[in-house]
């Protein structure tokens, strides 16, 4: 087993776990196993099914008892503040990155969209780990500290509008211009397509993006045009 020493990072975190291989596993992938397949634990994703419940449960309550808004509006709060673009940010904060365990290839792999992925499912597996760990008290603290404090920044920052939203408004405010979406590709089998989209301000692209149905395309084309035109 290649060991390493979590001391530091519960300290950063505020938390001292009792069973130190439960704490482990929530930084164990897939892939580390499939290269080390006598390693004594699991890989994390029981963990992060049950964080992301618990995740869940406490950032919904925080939202029905501090606003009184509609659902439809709480439940975008909620989608802004637990995707995994949000949480693998936080997971970078206290520098969980540094204690995964990868394979070789993942390993290489910094700074990648799967990354962003693997780094939210930690902190979702971590959030499990406490659960088990130290309660749903403990839980609650420690989203509450790294999580929960997020909000008001999105909601300053009105990042709980959908990304196709967002450039309209933006473009439409700045430019006077509305952007238009067209599909670049498309391959594969009827039942396993991806779309290539571009997103365009008159006839200058701006962004493209690839998913298994043309709107998940074109949110991915409107994220990249809002980051490429600095309009976050």
């Amino acid at each position: 087993m290649s060991a390493r020493d979590f001391s530091k990072f519960e300290e950063k975190i505020g938390t001292s776990f009792n069973d130190k291989a439960l704490l482990t596993q929530a930084f164990v992938h897939r892939s580390y196993l499939n290269e080390h397949p006598d390693f004594e634990l699991g890989h994390n994703e029981r963990l992060e099914f049950l964080g992301d419940a618990v995740i869940e449960l406490v950032v919904t309550e925080n939202l029905y008892r501090n606003y009184p808004n509609p659902e439809g509006e709480l439940t975008n709060w909620r989608a802004s503040l637990v995707n995994a673009k949000t949480l693998s940010e936080i997971a970078s904060e206290i520098g969980m990155e540094q204690y995964l365990y990868l394979s070789r290839g993942e390993s290489k792999d910094a700074g990648s969209k799967a990354r962003q992925f693997i780094l939210a499912n930690a902190i979702e597996a971590l959030i499990g780990s406490i659960y088990l760990d130290k309660g749903m008290d403990e839980a609650k603290k420690f989203i509450d500290r790294f999580v929960s404090v997020k909000f008001a920044y999105i909601l300053e920052h009105r990042l709980y509008i959908d990304p196709k939203s967002r450039l309209q408004e933006i473009s439409q405010d700045t430019l006077g211009v509305t952007p238009s979406y067209k599909v670049l590709s498309e391959v594969g089998p009827d039942h396993a397509k991806e779309f290539e989209v571009g997103v365009f301000l008159g006839s200058e692209l701006i962004g493209t993006g690839k998913g298994g149905a043309k709107q998940d395309a074109q949110i991915e084309a409107a994220r990249i045009a809002l980051e490429k035109k600095g309009w976050q």
